[in-house]
């Protein structure tokens, strides 16, 4: 068997025994996980670990999170029909990739430069047409953009900007862990003009989110 195809195998395996398992049901996002090489997201001194049930570091202090974590934010994020998407934290690009099998455009944004970068030249060695990664604070969303029918975040900030609220779709779904220490992952969703339903998923471990995330505490808004 060749490498690719080994890699193949492995990921099915993955999407068997550590998605579907543990509930992971949309067969959409079991697609994008079995279509979707992890192996060509990390570094090559550990593409024999891509497909273990853990996060991986890529460097600058980030991580590609957990493939379960993926599918579990991925699913909870595109429950419904996905035209616009926007990641915060875009790090090696695996996320954004999983992403743009669901949506028709994905935004990307990562605070760090050379992560940036890199995960555009990957994204676009892959093939991944839909998919836009720009350097900046993801704190502040993509305004000139916005609205999104999903926002996905792959950093912990203290508190939920109120900028990535805001920059929901009324319908929009956002997913987000919070915390210093003690992490929790919501999924907020928009129901009003300033109305946010919050519904807690379950603890989690994240990076922190830098930036402006660091200095400045937003007010979420209000729930309903």
């Amino acid at each position: 068997m060749s490498n690719e195809g080994s890699f193949a195998a492995l990921r099915r395996q993955m999407v068997q025994e550590q998605i579907a398992a543990r509930g992971i049901k949309d067969p959409r996002v079991l697609a994008a996980l079995n279509a979707v090489p992890r192996h060509r997201f990390v570094p090559a001194g550990l593409t024999h670990r891509a497909y273990d049930d853990t996060p991986l570091a890529v460097g600058h202090g980030q991580t590609i999170s957990q493939p379960y974590m993926v599918a579990l934010m991925t699913e909870l994020a595109c429950a419904g029909p996905v035209d616009r998407a926007l990641e915060v934290g875009t790090g090696c690009g695996y996320q954004a990739a999983i992403l743009s099998e669901l949506a028709r455009r994905v935004l990307s944004i990562e605070i760090v430069a050379t992560l940036a970068d890199a995960a555009r030249e990957r994204l676009n060695n892959l093939g991944y047409r839909n998919v836009e990664v720009r350097c900046g604070d993801g704190f502040h969303g993509w305004p000139e953009q916005a609205p999104f029918d999903a926002i996905l975040v792959a950093a912990a900030p203290r508190e939920i900007p109120n900028p990535l609220l805001y920059q929901l779709s009324l319908g929009g779904r956002l997913v987000i862990p919070v915390g210093g220490e003690d992490q929790n992952l919501w999924l907020v969703e928009r129901s009003g003009p300033s109305e946010f339903r919050r519904t807690y998923i379950t603890g989690c471990r994240f990076v922190p989110m830098t930036g402006q995330a660091q200095s400045q505490a937003s007010t979420p808004g209000n729930d309903s």
